[in-house]
């Protein structure tokens, strides 16, 4: 199976790069899982992170900045038989891109987001994201970013996403752990990953001392007001895990798509649109 899901292409991301390890921990998932390839899609957006729908053998789409999730989301519509899982990076997630995390977590649509998060933009060579810190010194902000950051749990979480979790690139088998349970849940799944840019934001050592499971402190992932206040927990502890955790209908349910055969699957062969012309002239 991990052969299959090797592709000719060599990873070009810098050694040390945590997408390398993001990449490693989702083909192991689905190799544990037992997912057959064809049944997964992958949909990348621009950045470092979008290389990696050229480095797994499955379907997969390479989309234009900030478009991931609209993508995913028709994919899934279309066919519901499908795993859809979007991969995104902090610039292309929470910047150009934000407008359609809210409404992808409130259809609660059956897909999976994952943000490779390092704070920084770095295919083009190292400028402030909506994610860095407050006073980072950056090509941008050469005097430091005047900026709070965005948080994405808490964004995701008073959105209504019915999966919301963290992971780190220093913890792989928890993360891995992460991307199965996710890929199982039923719903929108989102996983905020703290992926340390080795070349422009090297956040390795800062991760390592401050980060903790949730799961080792008994944390309910069924408390929303417990996950909202995990949310807001920074600086010296940072919680990854399981946040949030809520089974509610999808909305190929709300639609009663789940029923009815996918899209793909409809003849059109007898379906005629010359009386539509007519409507637009």
């Amino acid at each position: 199976m991990k052969d299959q899901l090797e592709t000719r292409i060599k990873p070009i991301w810098c050694p040390g790069c945590g997408n390398h390890v993001i990449l490693s921990a989702f083909k192991r998932a689905i190799i544990e899982l037992g997912i057959k390839r064809e049944k997964i899609v992958v949909v990348s957006g621009i950045g470092c992170h979008g290389r990696i729908s050229d480095y797994i053998n499955v379907n997969s789409f390479h989309t234009i900045h900030g478009r991931v999730l609209p993508l995913a989301l028709g994919i899934k519509l279309a066919n519901k038989e499908l795993i859809v899982v979007g991969f995104s990076g902090d610039g292309d997630a929470y910047a150009i891109g934000l407008e359609h995390l809210p409404h992808a977590a409130k259809k609660n649509v059956d897909i999976k987001f994952f943000v490779h998060n390092n704070m920084v933009y770095g295919l083009t060579k190292g400028q402030t994201s909506p994610t860095s810190p407050k006073g980072f010194i950056t090509k941008s902000t050469p005097y430091g970013s005047p900026e709070e950051p965005l948080n994405p749990i808490a964004l995701a979480l008073i959105s209504g996403a019915t999966f919301v979790a963290r992971g780190f690139v220093g913890e792989y088998v928890h993360l891995k752990e992460l991307f199965k349970k996710a890929i199982l849940h039923k719903g929108f799944a989102f996983i905020d990953i703290l992926q340390p840019c080795v070349t422009y934001n090297n956040t390795y050592d800062y991760f390592r001392k401050r980060v903790y499971k949730l799961e080792d402190e008994g944390h309910d992932f069924t408390d929303f007001k417990k996950a909202l206040e995990k949310a807001f927990e920074w600086n010296s502890r940072i919680p990854i895990g399981v946040f949030y955790q809520v089974r509610k209908k999808t909305y190929e349910e709300i639609l009663e798509l789940e029923n009815k055969p996918p899209l793909v699957d409809y003849d059109i062969t007898d379906i005629r649109i010359e009386s539509l012309y007519h409507l637009f002239r």
